[in-house]
């Protein structure tokens, strides 16, 4: 990867410009109003610099998948000038319980939460400050083993349980498609968790709002789109020609 300059600035600006204008196309395509959909910029790819630059060509919201790179990440940003008050962080892999003391107060909304354990230990450390986290319930959907994500009866489990566990605030869906499905076999994939959401909100009433479904990648967020993604995870789009 190339490391920060001028000329990368203004390439990443052109792919932010490129990305953005493609995810409203797709959103036009189903039918959606593109604000109904955010681009969650995935900068596990580089280092602070060009995530920063990333930031200034217009991505607000940005993922990280280790807690470690989104520390990194954070101090980066909060010593430039102008600080970068308006980035939402959002953690889109996988947390563990000893990280969480340092990682919570940087994030808007973990999109992993993915056992009941977990959520304890975050209601447990939330309590600490009086505040609340927005997560989504990482699902899946297909029961492929070599993914991570709650099953169904997981998934019962820790909303049966989240009366016990304040500080937390589900908003919605996580999932991913499977690596080797072809389009279609995605696109259905996408509407079962879509599907699923539909089910939890209608089972929860007013105890839940399920708005949030964060589906998608660079290779697929337009079947996720048409399937009701509002968060679709960007990553190598974004970063083409740095390499």
């Amino acid at each position: 990867m190339q490391a920060a300059s001028e000329t990368t600035a203004q390439l990443l600006h052109d792919n932010w410009l490129r990305v953005s204008e493609q995810v409203a196309e797709a959103c036009h395509d189903s039918g959606r109003d593109p604000s109904s959909v955010r681009i969650v910029g995935v900068s596990k790819y580089v280092g602070p610099e060009l995530a920063w630059q990333l930031r200034q060509a217009g991505c607000q919201v940005l993922g990280e998948n280790r807690p470690q790179s989104l520390w990194e990440k954070c101090d980066y940003f909060n010593r430039q000038v102008p600080q970068a008050a308006a980035t939402e962080w959002h953690l889109i892999g996988h947390l563990q319980r000893n990280k969480l003391k340092r990682t919570l107060p940087m994030i808007a909304l973990l999109h992993s939460l993915d056992s009941l354990r977990l959520a304890q230990a975050i209601s447990q450390e939330m309590q600490l400050t009086s505040g609340t986290l927005p997560v989504l319930l990482e699902v899946n959907i297909t029961s492929d083993k070599s993914k991570t994500g709650m099953s169904r009866s997981e998934l019962d489990e820790l909303i049966g349980n989240l009366e016990s566990l304040p500080g937390i605030a589900v908003r919605g869906l996580m999932a991913m498609s499977s690596m080797e499905g072809d389009e279609q076999s995605a696109r259905h994939e996408f509407e079962q968790v879509q599907k699923l959401r539909d089910e939890l909100q209608s089972e929860c009433g007013d105890r839940l709002h399920l708005t949030e479904l964060s589906m998608g990648m660079s290779g697929d967020y337009r079947q996720a789109i048409a399937a009701g993604a509002t968060l679709v995870r960007i990553g190598s789009k974004l970063w083409q020609g740095l390499e």
